[in-house]
């Protein structure tokens, strides 16, 4: 199951509040994921346990996990339903779901860790 949600959210916390300062999933993307009042995020739930999410600001791609491919596939795109993706900076273990998904690859080379996509629906 797929919901979108903040975090004023009732809900929020319970599912996503392991994740904050999660060493495994920071090991796996080099990222730190935060709670940022600004950001929306779109949650893979199997058996209330987040398996993949992707937060956004002004539709801006800010965080990428997931457990696994499968579940980020179907969450990106859901997500590139909803919102038109312009440039971001996400984590590169992803690429190749990414490229299956259709979002275009800007810059792969800038950045050890990370690449740059675009939403494939910004045509």
């Amino acid at each position: 199951m797929i919901v979108k949600m903040n975090n004023t959210n009732d809900d929020f916390y319970k599912y996503m509040g392991r994740v904050f300062g999660s060493r495994i999933i920071q090991l796996k993307t080099n990222d730190r994921i935060y709670d940022d009042a600004e950001k929306e995020w779109f949650i893979y739930l199997n058996d209330g346990v987040p398996e993949a999410f992707v937060s956004v600001v002004n539709n801006v791609i800010k965080n990428v996990y997931t457990t696994k491919d499968k579940y980020l596939e179907e969450l990106l795109n859901e997500v590139k339903k909803q919102i038109k993706i312009h440039s971001s900076i996400v984590p590169k273990i992803y690429e190749d779901i990414y490229i299956k998904v259709k979002f275009e690859i800007l810059d792969e080379k800038s950045y050890k860790n990370f690449i740059v996509i675009k939403g494939a629906n910004n045509e």
